[in-house]
């Protein structure tokens, strides 16, 4: 009896609360859980106001975040080859490390703000001539569209009348429009253009706090990163904590390659189409191919953006240069798609066609411009994440993680936990045995 006693009592001292805690946890974090899911929906206009405020508040942070982060890998080549040399010249390595870190965020500083120049230099100029040349010889090319309309339309009574009513009507609702809409709404366009200077001087601003910014995240990258993993290692078990890192190494190589290589590519397409463009003699050739060179960055996209007002400002100055531009700008985009793009991207992103122009679509109608630029390392970085997952689940269920094993896949066998595949051969070799059987009757018949 006293032993009964004894168990009784240590099994009342060693009662553990854990998994009451636990479960208690679990349920105030569902219920926190629903209602901020259920207060997001129901106010979702005061929190779309917020997170407004709170990315107009973070413009700054977020420029130099994007500038530290492009320009990382010009930082890193020049310390690769900058490092050793002043090592040897230095007693002190974490003196001469903090140099070489110095040299190197000013050396891509001054990279960047080249390249920058080097451009505008090329397009401001030409930019300004091409404005002028079509100030100038607009009003000449519209008259003799109009002239050779008019001969055109002179021979046929019926297309005239047509025209002359609809110019009236046109004209018409032009003065309507000059009237009711455009002289009361001057003083709101006028407020528009002051707004839009205002934010303008905002954004430079902020351009010059997100320099700084970014020259601070370079200098203590390493610092940032030893951070970031400090608190994934406290906050996640180990096996949880490693899938993160490797993940977000994962995410990096996605981005990295992506982005350099896409900036290259895009370089190398502003090249030759300069040359191309410059051989056939056409108008607008600087402009053009700047234009080109800036929308190749849009995956998919980019040389159809491009090429559309390039056809256009073209076809002004010569409609026949502006038809062989278009085959040209085919021939081009073809010669990117299938040369140059697979040879410098490769396979950065995994993806295919399909949601490579998904990606784009959904970012672009979401964030727009900036959207249809990154939208495609990013779904890919999702893509990756929910691959790795399925795989996982998969594994743990003992079933092929590979997609060709589900393609002709009729069911799962509960049993054996197999897949079962449909017999395709059996169903080949049918009309083979009926053959065989009907030349066996015709010999047995004679």
């Amino acid at each position: 009896m006293e032993e009964q006693e004894r168990k009784q009592a240590n099994r009342k001292t060693n009662w553990n609360i854990r998994p009451y805690l636990a479960i208690g946890l679990t349920s105030f974090l569902v219920i926190v859980t629903s209602i901020s899911f259920f207060f997001l929906i129901y106010r979702f206009d005061g929190v779309a106001q917020i997170w407004d405020k709170l990315v107009v508040i973070l413009q700054p942070i977020t420029i130099g975040l994007i500038l530290a982060y492009l320009m990382t890998p010009i930082v890193n080549f020049e310390e690769r080859y900058l490092l050793p040399v002043i090592q040897q010249k230095m007693e002190n390595q974490k003196k001469a490390k903090r140099l070489v870190r110095g040299i190197s965020v000013a050396g891509a500083l001054l990279f960047v703000a080249v390249i920058i120049g080097i451009l505008l230099q090329m397009v401001i100029p030409e930019l300004y001539r091409s404005i002028n040349g079509m100030i100038g010889t607009l009003p000449r090319q519209v008259n003799s569209f109009m002239d050779w309309l008019g001969e055109y339309v002179s021979s046929d009574s019926e297309i005239s009348s047509y025209l002359e009513m609809a110019l009236t009507k046109s004209t018409e609702f032009f003065e309507n429009w000059a009237k009711t809409d455009f002289l009361p709404q001057t003083r709101n366009i006028i407020a528009g253009v002051t707004s839009g200077v205002i934010i303008a001087v905002k954004l430079l601003f902020n351009v010059l706090v997100g320099i700084i910014i970014s020259i601070y995240v370079l200098m203590s990258k390493e610092a940032f990163i030893g951070q970031s993993k400090k608190i994934v290692y406290a906050l996640f078990p180990g096996k949880k904590a490693n899938t993160i890192i490797h993940t977000v190494h994962k995410s990096n190589e996605i981005f990295g390659g992506f982005i350099s290589g896409k900036i290259l590519d895009s370089l190398i397409i502003g090249i030759l189409c300069f040359f191309s463009l410059y051989l056939m003699k056409m108008p607008y050739t600087v402009l053009v191919s700047v234009i080109v060179g800036v929308t190749n960055v849009i995956p998919f996209f980019g040389p159809y953006l491009g090429g559309i007002p390039s056809a256009i400002l073209i076809m002004l100055a010569d409609p026949i240069k502006g038809l062989y531009f278009i085959i040209f700008i085919l021939v081009l985009q073809q010669i990117d798609g299938n040369i140059i793009g697979p040879k410098i991207l490769g396979d950065s992103t995994g993806l295919s066609s399909f949601w490579v122009v998904f990606a784009i679509l959904l970012f672009g109608g979401i964030m727009g411009i900036p959207g249809m630029i990154i939208g495609v390392p990013v779904f890919a970085v999702i893509f990756y994440i929910l691959r790795n997952v399925l795989d996982y689940i998969l594994k743990r269920k003992r079933l092929p993680r590979d997609t060709k094993s589900y393609v002709s896949a009729e069911k799962l066998d509960i049993n054996t936990n197999t897949l079962v595949y449909r017999q395709e051969k059996e169903v080949e070799r049918k009309p083979g045995k009926q053959k065989r059987q009907k030349k066996e009757n015709k010999q047995s018949k004679q």
